[in-house]
């Protein structure tokens, strides 16, 4: 069985000046888009093996509310936080068995990179989003897109 990378882009957060990047806040629809994404993929059934999120406050609060509902507990994945390419998401896939599946909680443009890199494909991955790709060796297939109205609609709301 092949691995898989799945990618959720933080939900909505507090627009731009207000205070640091990095600590920029998920509004109250970011929070609800970061349940979402974790009810949507628990009521799908997708188990992963870790759970990665950014430092930056809005990476990590959306990955702990969506963790919630996977019953995996969040890491924090330094990488994550910017800069972060296909080769760094194959690395965290080196070290794990076949078949397993990581959810990586972070930004774009990066993520929209690792799709295009390993894929080919170029997408608009909205905030709150997920996406996963099928890994076999160094290539990658686009096999999952949800928006987060997706995303809720899968997880009951």
């Amino acid at each position: 069985m092949a691995q898989q990378i799945w990618l959720l882009r933080h939900g909505e957060a507090e627009p731009a000046g207000s205070g640091t990047d990095a600590e920029r806040r998920l509004t109250a629809r970011g929070e609800q888009e970061s349940r979402w994404a974790g009810e949507g993929l628990a009521a799908l059934g997708v188990e992963f093996a870790a759970v990665l999120s950014s430092p930056r406050v809005r990476a990590r609060d959306t990955a702990r509310l969506a963790a919630a509902a996977l019953g995996v507990e969040p890491a924090v994945h330094d990488l994550l936080s910017g800069g972060f390419g296909a080769e760094e998401a194959l690395d965290l896939l080196d070290d794990r068995g076949a078949g397993v599946r990581v959810l990586l909680v972070g930004h774009e443009p990066d993520f929209g990179q690792v799709i295009r890199e390993l894929t080919g494909a170029q997408i608009h991955l909205k905030k709150g989003g997920v996406a996963a790709i099928r890994v076999q060796g160094r290539e990658g297939e686009l096999v999952v897109l949800l928006r987060p109205r997706d995303l809720a609609a899968l997880s009951g709301a």
